[in-house]
């Protein structure tokens, strides 16, 4: 769907949406930094931080490189060329991951090691150490490992993305005669990259070590006879952005098996050493890569913190983890027995992770059992390899039920497991569609078909997040279970849309992208402009994870002008600069980092006192306002109306202790912190929904 638009202020109005990106991944490392937050908890952000620059690298740095490459003049929103940007990019993460390897290593480890939980350094191992690990080795390690010496006829080998490699340094011959002075070794992806240690031997209740460190210690056993002068480990990051041609394309899933094996062997983007690597290597791996002196990343440490994620899984000490809790039940299905006789008598609001997910389970679940329910149909975006939602749609086709998934093959780092999906859902008989291809299926829905007294009646669920147990677990998301038949109508036409052909038809409840959404945010921001100039209370309040569409800001701008009152939540990036004189003085950016990943997307209207409210699946971006398929629904009753903005925007303004404020003239995040009462958003919905003492 093209679109044109005209700039209506200058690129200073603008923040640019790569470094705002780099600007959330310094408030996710402040929480490893918060001594506020539990220590395990900590070391876990920390990683975060490192899986998250690393799809940063993957997609958004790549995506630069290649415009460099191209020559392109094209300039984001806030001005900045490509080539400006790379060098700031760069500078900032440079800066970033310095920050975060001295908190890890001057604060975190220690902080564990006074806990009992200890990462053993190579050149302090004990002789009953050493020998517990050369056996190790031996026996776990070394069997399958396969040595590369780089000569004529042993080119440098094809590295993984994200693989751990080690570069080895050597000195002498070997039994053929050769003397090459460099060879490859390759960790297979099987061997564990932290390894726990007997506590008879470490003398502390963890002990962990490092699987660099031991193949480190015994790499000479793999070159018998030569010496070994120095041996580092590295790490490749390439681009793993998938590129289908809509003129070639004539089997979407073929095409995308195919480009998926090429996903590991992308143009590199950055090379991560250790700090000790020597000058040499690191300027024969840096040509060997085409990579330049700024795409060089020295760390003191592991070249993959992500590894430690599991740690924390691993060590049982509650006391320093966040506090469990069970997640609660809405009291209307904690009194039925029957989920379909509760959504008739009305609509259930599910807060996620307050709320159990297990609804939705118990939903699909009962449809794929109930001889009433005659048709299943479900948008598939990301649900993980291993799930029991889809264990429900196939045993609903197996039975015999008419089931039609809409599976997007397109979701980043899923492609694989949903390719798996719809291989297995069109074997058990059911409806598999790709959506309209160019466009990602990105909604949230499930209708149900079910007969009662002679009538179908419709039962939908709704959500801001993707049928993915276990990301329910720690995002924050909100679903609707409704059987409001103009609901079920508008959703039941959107299905339509995605497999079959014509034109859309007007939709009376739902917004949908690329059609109606972006205009209709438009128009209500418009429409609050107008009740402001009128003399009337204008008030928006919008939760986001990305704020970036420039025609979005421009109608914010406007509104601020006219007098209303504007306050966003964004988690993530955002390209509007609040609080500017002249510009946005009215307009508030908060951004809320906690326990869990924010996710809703809830957007409120004050309607000149009829307050309009609506869920979605879609951020304020240009991408899923014009290439996705997205909806946005209304909650039409005024008591979960009431509820949403009471559990998914009020905490969240109160929020003085996790709420960052973005400051509109530089850019930057300004923690919230007070010294009055204590008022975490997160922690008080777990207390006043979930129970948490």
């Amino acid at each position: 769907m093209s679109r044109t638009w005209q700039h209506q202020h200058p690129p200073a109005h603008f923040i640019n949406r790569e470094m705002s990106l780099l600007a959330f991944q310094r408030r996710v490392l402040a929480q490893a930094a918060d001594k506020d937050v539990p220590l395990l908890e900590r070391l876990r952000f920390l990683c975060i931080v490192s899986s998250n620059l690393d799809e940063f690298f993957e997609v958004r740095v790549a995506g630069v490189r290649e415009q460099i490459a191209l020559g392109t003049r094209a300039r984001t929103p806030d001005g900045m060329a490509p080539q400006t940007l790379y060098s700031q990019i760069c500078k900032e993460v440079h800066s970033i991951v310095a920050e975060q390897y001295a908190l890890l290593n001057d604060v975190i480890l220690p902080a564990l090691a006074t806990e009992d939980i200890v990462f053993l350094r190579r050149s302090l191992w004990t002789e009953e150490q050493s020998a517990w690990i050369r056996e190790f080795f031996f026996r776990e390690v070394m069997p399958v490992l396969t040595p590369i010496g780089l000569d004529p006829a042993h080119p440098f080998p094809r590295v993984l993305n994200k693989s751990l490699n080690f570069a080895v340094e050597l000195e002498g011959r070997d039994a053929f005669g050769r003397a090459s002075n460099a060879a490859i070794v390759q960790a297979p992806r099987v061997l564990p990259r932290v390894i726990r240690l007997p506590k008879a031997l470490v003398g502390a209740e963890y002990g962990f070590v490092f699987l660099s460190s031991i193949l480190h210690t015994h790499v000479g056993e793999l070159f018998e006879g030569m010496s070994v002068l120095g041996c580092y480990q590295f790490r490749l990051t390439r681009n793993s952005d998938l590129f289908v041609d809509e003129e070639e394309v004539k089997d979407l899933r073929a095409t995308l098996e195919g480009e998926l094996q090429q996903r590991h062997f992308g143009d590199g983007v950055r090379l991560e050493i250790p700090d000790n690597c020597s000058e040499s290597m690191a300027e024969f791996l840096m040509g060997q890569f085409g990579l330049l002196r700024e795409e060089l990343y020295r760390v003191p440490g592991i070249v993959n913190l992500v590894r430690l994620m599991q740690v924390p899984d691993w060590v049982e000490r509650p006391d320093l983890k966040f506090k469990p809790f069970q997640p609660a039940l809405p009291t209307t299905l904690t009194k039925q027995t029957e989920i379909f006789s509760a959504i008739r008598r009305g609509d259930i609001l599910l807060h996620h992770p307050y709320q159990s997910f297990a609804p939705v389970i118990d939903l699909l679940r009962s449809a794929a059992e109930d001889p009433q329910v005659v048709a299943i149909k479900m948008t598939v975006y990301r649900t993980g390899t291993d799930s029991v939602l889809m264990e429900h749609l196939l045993r609903a086709a197996q039975q015999g039920k008419e089931v039609t998934v809409v599976v997007e093959l397109m979701a980043r780092f899923d492609e694989e497991a949903n390719i798996g999906w719809a291989a297995k859902l069109e074997e058990a008989g059911a409806h598999v569609v790709y959506g309209v291809f160019g466009y990602k299926t990105h909604a949230k829905m499930l209708l149900i078909v079910r007969r009662e007294d002679e009538a179908l009646r419709r039962y939908v669920h709704l959500g801001t997040g993707n049928y993915h147990p276990r990301t329910t677990r720690f995002y924050t998301d909100f679903g609707l279970l409704t059987a409001h038949p103009d609901i079920g109508k508008d959703v039941s036409e959107i299905f339509k849309q995605l497999t079959g052909l014509g034109h859309a038809r007007m939709l009376k409840h739902l917004w949908q992208a690329p059609f109606t959404l972006q205009p209709n945010v438009i128009t209500a921001i418009q429409r609050e402009a107008e009740i402001a100039r009128n003399g009337g209370k204008g008030r928006i309040i919008a939760k986001l994870n990305a704020l970036l569409e420039p025609e979005t800001i421009e109608a914010l701008y406007d509104a601020s002008a006219a007098g209303v009152e504007i306050d966003l939540i964004v988690r993530g990036p955002c390209a509007l600069r609040p609080n500017v004189a002249g510009l946005s003085e009215n307009i508030k950016v908060r951004s809320v980092i906690g326990r869990f990943l924010e996710h809703t997307r809830v957007i409120y209207f004050g309607n000149g006192g009829e307050e309009q409210v609506y869920l979605s699946s879609a951020d304020w971006m240009d991408r899923n306002f014009f290439r996705r398929i997205e909806i946005a629904f209304p909650v039409l009753d005024s008591r979960l109306r009431r509820r949403i903005v009471k559990e998914g925007l009020k905490p969240y303004l109160g929020d003085n202790c996790q709420a960052w404020q973005l400051d509109g003239a530089d850019g930057s995040y300004r923690r919230k912190q007070t010294r009055s009462t204590r008022r975490a958003a997160q922690e008080i919905l777990l207390k006043e929904i979930a129970g948490v003492s």
